[in-house]
């Protein structure tokens, strides 16, 4: 993934050639899945068949024949999601040319291209460590443009107050109003109690919590002595990664901090799909196809396949345990 983000045109145009067009052939009749809409309208009825939704018995038929019916809807093809962006410093980070802003950015481009060329609108909410910056849904490939061009004009901040990933969430609320498809797009190092934001969201609207990560979050190869800085606070200490007891403990406490993760996730009843810097953007989008349709297994009455887990969580990212 190279960078462009002084070209929103170009960069949109390299996603539409090598992400978006593959994607085409590879999803085939999943968009439906994918970007189905909330609304409902009653079309027809008919006997109840096995694996049928219960919540669709429609009993004042059903006591009248003496046989289950249930009620077939068409369902509204208008869907709205947005985009709630976590730009603040820590997801400038990158252990090696590609920065978890610019698979933030990539990933926001691709996704909104994908909805906005079938008519469904997306909206925006980027938080860059101090502010707040609102781009209202809108559908077409000029909106999409504008949100690639913010995402990659938003200033690096050097330092900003410590994310507060829950605060951010509940402004992001009182803004969206319409129930919609949400994406939380964040590395989730923040100040604590973000879950219950995430459950609060989780409630009123379908959310997806998309976690950015590197390599380099999760292990460290053995690069002699090193200056690590906080990039939220500027805080800067040194450390010898030639020690093999510090890397152990590093991938130590790195395991915990991502079973932490996962678990809040759980219990904000949130579905997570995962984003590496070293991985390509294609995979992560037929992940999130699996968890969509996974979704709509569910609320049918069917079982969520074994492999599911597995897709959604990606491939390790880390280098393993150091030697």
């Amino acid at each position: 993934m190279s960078s462009s983000p002084h070209q929103p045109e170009a960069l949109l145009k390299r996603l539409e050639w090598t992400v978006i067009r593959r994607l085409d052939g590879l999803l085939q009749g999943d968009y439906r899945t994918l970007f189905r809409g909330f609304g409902l309208d009653l079309a027809d009825l008919r006997e109840y068949q096995p694996f049928d939704d219960v919540r669709h018995i429609d009993w004042n038929v059903t006591a009248r024949t003496q046989f289950p019916h249930v009620r077939i809807y068409n369902e509204d093809r208008d869907l709205t999601a947005w985009l709630l962006l976590d730009l603040s410093p820590s997801v400038d980070f990158g252990g090696g040319a590609v920065s978890k802003r610019q698979v933030l950015g990539e990933f926001a481009a691709v996704l909104a291209r994908l909805l906005t060329r079938r008519g469904n609108k997306v909206g925006a909410i980027l938080h860059n460590g101090l502010d707040d910056f609102v781009l209202s849904p809108a559908a077409g490939r000029r909106h999409v443009l504008h949100l690639i061009e913010q995402v990659f004009s938003r200033p690096r901040l050097l330092r900003a107050p410590q994310t507060d990933l829950a605060a951010f969430i509940k402004r992001s609320l009182a803004v969206m109003r319409r129930r919609s498809l949400v994406f939380l797009v964040s590395d989730f190092i923040s100040v604590p109690g973000w879950e219950r934001a995430l459950s609060m969201l989780s409630r009123r609207h379908e959310g997806i919590a998309v976690r950015l990560v590197d390599p380099l979050d999760v292990a460290l190869p053995d690069l002699g002595l090193l200056a690590f800085q906080d990039p939220e606070t500027g805080e800067q200490l040194f450390v010898d990664t030639t020690d093999k007891a510090f890397r152990r403990r590093f991938v130590a406490i790195a395991a915990q901090s991502e079973e932490a993760q996962m678990q809040a996730f759980a219990r904000a009843g949130v579905d997570v799909l995962e984003l590496s810097t070293g991985e390509d953007l294609i995979d992560a989008v037929l992940r999130f196809a699996e968890l969509r349709k996974a979704r709509t297994r569910l609320a049918s009455g069917g079982g969520m396949p074994a492999h599911v887990g597995a897709v959604a969580s990606g491939p390790a990212n880390g280098m393993g345990e150091p030697p």
